[in-house]
């Protein structure tokens, strides 16, 4: 996959380094050129320019990118600004950096894909999202296994937990399921949450909305993820 990073602070920094070990196309982009020498080697392609310019932005390969991440971090009114140049540019899939509540209900009136809080997520747990098809959260438990949320893969649907065996086919545990509920506010707006239904029971009935709590060695997780 192709992805620009917008900001090689700590957080985007990491995040960019980890994607391109894993073999995908990274566009790192700051206006300091001091970190852009300084990752030059550590990520696919760095860049210095500034990413709330217009005619700078529209000369990436916006159609080739996958993920655009806005990571700028210490100038709030930069990141706003950015990110939506990007949303005008319609990209594929744009996520953007939260500095503070206001600043995320801002990103939101943007319309961008999903918000990033980097106090509180790693840039580690982001990398796994990003890579693997399916995976809605993850946990990690040192650097060989983890706790991941997971998408039900379609062909399992409308099978029971028990059916599907992910223990024997790919050595992983099952710990809970997740299902989306529809919840009305007092004003009788329509939300959705997603409600844990607790320990998987063997009879458990699947639904193409449920996500899988599973756990169990990386190379395991992502061989169920690539099934699909």
């Amino acid at each position: 996959m192709k992805y620009i990073i917008v900001g090689l602070g700590s957080f985007g920094a990491f995040l960019g380094q980890r994607l391109t070990a894993q073999g995908h196309e990274v566009i790192g982009i700051d206006t300091s050129m001091s970190r852009v020498e300084n990752y030059k080697e550590k990520i696919s392609h760095t860049i210095q320019m500034d990413a709330t310019d217009e005619y700078t932005v529209a000369g990436l390969p916006l159609k080739d990118t996958d993920v655009v991440i806005i990571a700028i971090g210490e100038d709030q009114g930069a990141n706003v600004m950015a990110t939506a140049l990007f949303k005008n540019f319609n990209v594929k899939r744009l996520i953007s950096r939260s500095i503070n509540p206001l600043h995320e209900k801002v990103l939101q009136a943007i319309g961008v894909d999903e918000i990033v809080h980097p106090e509180e997520e790693t840039a580690e747990r982001w990398a796994k999202k990003l890579c693997f098809t399916g995976v809605v959260d993850s946990f990690e438990l040192g650097d060989d296994y983890s706790v991941v949320e997971v998408n039900l893969p379609k062909h399992y649907e409308g099978k029971i937990t028990r059916a599907i065996d992910l223990r024997e086919r790919y050595n992983l545990l099952v710990l809970a399921t997740i299902s989306k509920t529809e919840i009305k506010s007092t004003i009788g707006k329509s939300r959705n949450i997603n409600k844990i239904k607790g320990v998987t029971n063997p009879d458990d009935l699947l639904d193409l909305d449920a996500i899988l709590v599973v756990y169990g060695l990386n190379k395991d997780i992502k061989k169920l993820l690539l099934e699909e």
